[in-house]
């Protein structure tokens, strides 16, 4: 059985505007989709070579992403007194699966003063990252890639999460979170279009 996505209409969109506008909301951040095709289940689903990721699900992102830049933009236009910015998650995600040592030596003591004033977490103590080694399977699961079967309840982790991309079938570990944050509140246009969260903090 097919399903069919029905965008919401005007009228529940314009709803759904002035309801956030009435509460003051004028800042928003629109995180792209990271590639799907490379997280740990889709890897354990064979419908790629060893060490491949799933092209033809990262290839249906793309589309998508590139359609909420563009909703970005629109939206800027529309609402002047508002600010809207986009999130390269997908960009983000793919640099680090390409280059995964570049992204050592950093310990979270460091960036704790921007993940504070950008208010999304409190990191953790003796929190270091030395680079990623594993990025084509989970750090807790079952299965193939550990992502046949996701990460259950008492399931053991393994004890050098800092190194995995992936904690689980599905989500990407707190070390890749810190990159993902990091680039989005400071990063360039590229990252974080067409302002960065901090310099949207600002206005």
């Amino acid at each position: 059985m097919a399903s069919v996505i029905v965008p919401p209409s005007a009228y529940l969109r314009n709803k759904i505007k002035r309801a956030l506008y009435s509460v003051g909301l004028r800042k928003f951040f629109l995180a792209g989709v990271g590639p799907l095709g490379c997280i740990p289940n889709q890897r354990a689903t064979g419908q790629a070579q060893p060490g491949r990721c799933v092209d033809y699900v990262n290839q249906i992102l793309g589309t998508y992403n590139e359609g909420l830049r563009s909703l970005v933009n629109q939206l800027n236009s529309n609402h002047p007194g508002s600010i809207f910015v986009y999130g390269n998650t997908y960009g983000v995600v793919g640099d680090i699966l390409n280059d995964p040592t570049k992204y050592g030596k950093t310990s979270l003591r460091n960036l704790s003063y921007f993940l504070f004033s950008a208010a999304l977490f409190y990191p953790p103590k003796n929190f270091l990252l030395t680079g990623f080694s594993v990025i084509d399977r989970g750090c807790c699961g079952l299965g193939r890639n550990q992502g046949q079967i996701t990460c259950l309840p008492f399931a053991v982790p393994c004890s050098n999460r800092n190194q995995y991309v992936f904690f689980d079938a599905y989500h990407t570990t707190q070390a890749a979170n810190t990159i993902l944050a990091q680039r989005a509140f400071s990063g360039p246009p590229l990252d974080c279009y067409p302002i960065n969260v901090q310099q949207m903090a600002l206005i």
